[in-house]
């Protein structure tokens, strides 16, 4: 790794980073659609038709609205940024511009393991993006912002890890027991609601 050389604030790396989540989100409604000039009954099927499609949309909007609320948790300790910190940001944003793509595999292919199994490692992707930037948040004290909580440290990255790895097992469990391996996502929320009381 190359050295940490401070350049400048962090704001318009977090406002960068707000536009894509912002334009992921949007990307996502862009496919939920009803077509025109249907009957009752061709209506109503249509709207039944939708419903993986507003399932994978609310999954996708909670993972990123997840991941932006963590990224602006992150930079809030952050008082410069290097040409890592730099990096790795990018990194994790074009990941998760890049997220719904495996929405819609999973929308309109979810009974496929390797749709789960795509998403599943897209989202690992993201999370290990904000584990890096802990890490070097935690190994640099001199890009903290005064007076800025510790980061890097224990349970900060267990949030973070926790989540690289339940969407990573997805991968083989989607080989093993096919799409009903997205079921093994609900674990993140009792393990990120005692993460989150631990940290509290």
């Amino acid at each position: 790794m190359w050295k940490s050389i401070p350049d400048g604030g962090p704001e318009r790396l977090v406002a960068l980073a707000d536009g894509v989540f912002a334009i992921a989100i949007t990307l996502l409604v862009l496919d939920l659609s009803v077509p025109r000039d249907l009957n009752s009954e061709q209506y109503h099927e249509a709207l039944l038709e939708l419903l993986p499609d507003l399932g994978a949309y609310a999954l996708s909007v909670a993972v990123l609205g997840g991941f932006w609320r963590d990224h602006r948790r992150i930079f809030r300790a952050v008082g410069q940024v290097d040409g890592q910190l730099i990096v790795v940001s990018l990194l994790g944003l074009g990941v998760a511009a890049l997220l719904p793509f495996p929405t819609r595999l999973l929308s309109d292919y979810g009974y496929e393991p390797v749709s789960p199994a795509i998403y599943g490692a897209a989202v690992a992707a993201l999370g290990a993006c904000h584990l890096v930037l802990g890490v070097l948040l935690g190994r640099r004290p001199w890009l903290r912002a005064p007076g800025a909580p510790e980061l890097g440290t224990g349970l900060h990255l267990l949030d973070p890890a926790a989540t690289v790895v339940v969407f990573l097992l997805t991968v083989p469990l989607a080989a093993l027991v096919g799409s009903a391996a997205m079921w093994w996502w609900l674990v993140l929320i009792p393990v990120k609601v005692w993460i989150g009381r631990r940290v509290r």
